[in-house]
C-alpha cells in the first residue's frame, strides 16, 4: 500500500534569554524561561505515513540514516502510544534537515523536536479526523514538544515565548509555553548573529546537564535568581529598557556556564575563543556605545543580540574585524522570526 499522507513543517530554533536549567517530574522546568524564536536557524521535517501490520520508523537526517537520532525518536514515540494508538499500525518515514550545526549548542533539539511534534499532530488530525482550532493545535504541540525536549515547547510560537510558571506572566504554565506579545517594538525584530567557534558535537548533552542540577550545591539559589530575573526581564521587555535587558541576559548566560563548572562532576563547554569573544563584545559596546550584548546556550558558541537599527554596523564589525582577528570563525546572521511554517500536506 502506498503512502497515505505526508506533512512537512519547518520549525525554528530559539535562544533563551532567561535560561531553563534543571527539571522535575515529566519534563517540568524548575524555573521559568523566555526566549527569542529565530527566523533562519530552522529544522525542516517531513513525515509520511503508510498503513502497516506493525508500527515502524525510518529516519533520515540530511539524506543519511542516523541510528542515534532514530533511536531518540523511537523512544519518545513509545511514550506516546496511549495518546496516539494508531502508531501501532503505521510506518513512519521521516526526513529531517537543519540550516545550522546540530548538537553544538544552538538548540537543535528545540527545532527538531518541535518540527517532529508539529508533524505528529498533523498526522493525528488526518488519521483521526479530529481537527483542532489553531490556538488549541499549537498549545497541544507545545505540550507534546515539552515532553520531547523542554526548550522545544517555546519554538512553537513566534517572537518571544515563555515557559514555566511566573508571577510576571499570569497565563504561564509548566505544561506548555505561550507567546509573550507585550514586548516593546524594539524587541519585535531583534537581531541575533551566532558566532560559531566550534560546530562539533558538544561533550556533555543538555539532558545530562539538566540531570546534574538535581544535586547541584547552588540549585536553590539558582532557581530563585532565575525567577527574579524573569520578572525583571519582563519589565525591561515591556519598557524597551536595553540597559537592563543587556545586564540580565548576560548574567543569565554566564550563570548557566558557572553552573556547569560547579556541578559534580564539573564540565566546561566554553572554549578560549568563546571567552575572547565575550571580551570583544564588551569592548565594542563600550567604545561604540551600541547596545549589543551576548548570550550563550549549552555550548561554546556566542549569540550577539542587538536592535535591527544597528544591524549594518554590528555585522560589518563581525565580518571585517572579528573574522580577521579570529581565523576560522563562522557565523549565522539571524533575527526574531515568525515561528513554525507548514510547508506542504498531501494525501
Amino acid at each position: 500500500m502506498g503512502t497515505e499522507f505526508t506533512t512537512q513543517w519547518t520549525s525554528p530554533s530559539n535562544i533563551a534569554l532567561v535560561k531553563y536549567w534543571g527539571k522535575f517530574g515529566n519534563q517540568m522546568p524548575e524555573n521559568p524561561s523566555i526566549s527569542f524564536t529565530l527566523k533562519h536557524s530552522v529544522t525542516t521535517l517531513s513525515m509520511s505515513v503508510t498503513k502497516s501490520s506493525v508500527g515502524t520508523i525510518r529516519f533520515l537526517f540530511e539524506g543519511m540514516e542516523n541510528p542515534k537520532f532514530q533511536d531518540k525518536i523511537s523512544k519518545f514515540l513509545l511514550t506516546q502510544q496511549i495518546r496516539f494508538p494508531w502508531l501501532a499500525n503505521y510506518h513512519l518515514e521521516i526526513h529531517s534537515s537543519n540550516t545550522f550545526p546540530h548538537s553544538s549548542g544552538i538548540a537543535s533539539s528545540a527545532s527538531s523536536m518541535s518540527a517532529l511534534c508539529l508533524s505528529l499532530l498533523s498526522v493525528d488530525e488526518f488519521i483521526t479526523g479530529k481537527k483542532f482550532e489553531t490556538k488549541e493545535f499549537f498549545k497541544n504541540v507545545s505540550e507534546l514538544s515539552r515532553i520531547a525536549s523542554g526548550s522545544a515547547s517555546r519554538s512553537v510560537y513566534p517572537g518571544l515565548a515563555s515557559w514555566g510558571e511566573s508571577s510576571a506572566i499570569p497565563s504561564s504554565s509548566n505544561l506548555f509555553a505561550s507567546q509573550f506579545s507585550e514586548a516593546h517594538d524594539v524587541f519585535k525584530d531583534y537581531c541575533d548573529s551566532i558566532l560559531i567557534v566550534d560546530d562539533g558535537e558538544k561533550s556533555v548533552s543538555s539532558r545530562a546537564g539538566h540531570g546534574l542540577m538535581e544535586n547541584h550545591p547552588f540549585k536553590d539559589q539558582r532557581f530563585l535568581r532565575a525567577k527574579n530575573n524573569l520578572i525583571k526581564l519582563i519589565a525591561a521587555l515591556k519598557s524597551g529598557d536595553l540597559n537592563s535587558f543587556t545586564e540580565i541576559v548576560e548574567e543569565e548566560a554566564l550563570t548557566l556556564h558557572a553552573l556547569m563548572m560547579t556541578s559534580i562532576p564539573s564540565y566546561i563547554l566554553l572554549r578560549p575563543e568563546s571567552l575572547w569573544l565575550i571580551e570583544q563584545v564588551k569592548k565594542f559596546r563600550l567604545e561604540k556605545n551600541i547596545p549589543v550584548c551576548f548570550t550563550i546556550d549549552a555550548g561554546p558558541n556566542i549569540h550577539l543580540l542587538y536592535p535591527q537599527s544597528y544591524k549594518a554596523t554590528v555585522r560589518s564589525w563581525i565580518e571585517a574585524e572579528l573574522s580577521e582577528k579570529l581565523v576560522g570563525i563562522k557565523w549565522i546572521h539571524d533575527e526574531v522570526g515568525p515561528g513554525p511554517v507548514s510547508v506542504v500536506e498531501k494525501c
